[in-house]
Parts: C-alpha cells; structure tokens; sequence
C-alpha cells in the first residue's frame, strides 16, 4: 500500500482495520484474466473502531446507516486489471467516503434581504416594458 489514507486533520484509516477480500473481476477478459483475483473488496469496521473520534463516528454511522451491514461498511473495486490499482482505488475511496460521512454538517443559510433600489429597479423595468408592447398593439393604425 501507499501509504497511510488520510480522512481528514491528521485522521488515518488504520491498516490494521482494514479487512481485504478477492476474487475475480467479473466481465469481459483474456489471457489470465481467469486465473487472477484482481477484484478486491475492502470492509471497515465502522461500528468497533478506535481511529475515529467519537462524534465523527456517530456522525458517520447515522449518516452510512443505510449502506452499513452490522456496522461494517464495504467498499469494491475492479475497474483495474491489477490487484494492487484495485485495492489503492478501494481504500482512497473508503478515506473519501468516511472524510464526507463524517464531516461537520454546514452552516445554516443566513436569509439576506433584497436592496429596495434592486426591487424598485426591476419594476421600473417592468413597468417600462408594459408601455413598449402596450405601444405596438395600438388598433388606429390599420
């Protein structure tokens, strides 16, 4: 592996976590393609794990609840022909995964008003538009 999966701040997922699964990839293929186990599947323990912070944890396990099964979260991967390609592309998408479940939820939208003189503006508009194609419909003329 590359290397530790930062979440976020200085959050790691912990290898030690982490469980690895493969098997075949499913699709078209070639020569070898029968004999590698390049699709990998990677399942986290959301529910039991030290790495997160508490309040992260029950963020992300209300937020993945319907993803979770027993409070393991699971994660495939096999667009690469290579295990190795596979389980990095695995494990950044669990970082992501975890780092967006887990983060805090935006602040509220703070209601603006509009100007008066935008207001005043858009009617003045309006009203001058109004007397343009009132202007043209005029019946004298025909």
């Amino acid at each position: 592996m590359s290397g530790p999966y930062l979440i976020r701040g200085s959050v790691v997922l912990p290898e030690a976590e982490l469980m690895w699964r493969f098997s075949r990839s499913s699709g078209p293929g070639g020569q070898h393609v029968n004999t590698s186990d390049s699709q990998v599947e990677l399942r986290f323990d959301l529910a039991r794990t030290e790495a997160l912070p508490e309040v992260w944890k029950q963020r992300a396990l209300e937020r993945l609840a319907g993803r979770l099964t027993g409070g393991v979260i699971t994660v495939r991967a096999s667009e690469h022909r290579s295990q190795w390609r596979n389980r990095e592309t695995a494990a950044v998408r669990l970082a992501a995964l975890l780092a967006e479940a887990s983060a805090p939820p935006p602040k509220p939208r703070r209601p603006t008003r509009i100007p008066r003189g935008i207001n005043e503006r858009r009617l003045r508009e309006k009203k001058q538009r109004a007397e343009t194609k009132r202007g043209r419909s005029s019946r004298d003329w025909g």
